[in-house]
């Protein structure tokens, strides 16, 4: 089984949440739908960032690590990114 880390851009708060499925997809479309209790009340949300993994303890550990203070600049620059490449399209 593959699994997805990501991490999602809240258009109204401008946050971000990262999370893990194996369903990328369908988990994207839950958080849209408010199905997920921890994103229902900051839709939309745009996917800015994924990475597959075939371990399922790899991903949750990669996971935790993009929860964690440590990661910070990481998804500052992820963000970034993903806010140039809206304003340049």
């Amino acid at each position: 089984m593959t699994y997805f880390v990501y991490i999602l851009y809240s258009q109204k708060d401008h946050k971000l949440y990262v999370g893990c499925s194996s369903d990328l997809e369908n988990r994207i479309k839950e958080h849209n739908s408010k199905k997920v209790t921890a994103t229902k009340n900051r839709i939309p949300l745009v996917l800015i960032h994924s990475e597959k993994f075939k371990d399922k303890a790899e991903a949750f550990n990669k996971e935790r690590f993009l929860k964690s203070l440590w990661s910070g600049r990481f998804k500052r620059k992820i963000l970034k990114e993903y806010l140039n490449k809206i304003s340049h399209d």
